[in-house]
């Protein structure tokens, strides 16, 4: 009996595949060890994102702290200006 070379070369690609699906204990352990590792990676970046974005609403809000103190500053400066020139 002669077999098809299409059928065996699917049969073949079928077995290999069903084979290499199946994962020991060990393999799984280790995607597992690995899933959670990239988990943690993760989170960490997270934890990142969230602290430089209070250290940058800090900077923001000391930055308006800063100008408006300096904007109170410059406006005394200009009313004493103007005392000066109402003294003439």
């Amino acid at each position: 009996m002669k077999t098809n070379p299409i059928l065996s070369l699917v049969s073949v690609s079928a077995f290999a595949l069903l084979f290499s699906s199946c994962e020991s204990k060990q393999e799984e352990a280790r995607e597992e060890l690995l899933e959670q590792k990239a988990d943690n990676l993760e989170d960490g970046a997270d934890n990142l994102r969230k602290t430089g974005e209070k250290v940058a609403d800090a900077k923001e809000n000391n930055a308006d702290a800063t100008r408006a103190a300096v904007e109170k500053k410059a406006d005394e400066i200009e009313n004493k200006a103007d005392a000066v020139r109402d003294q003439k």
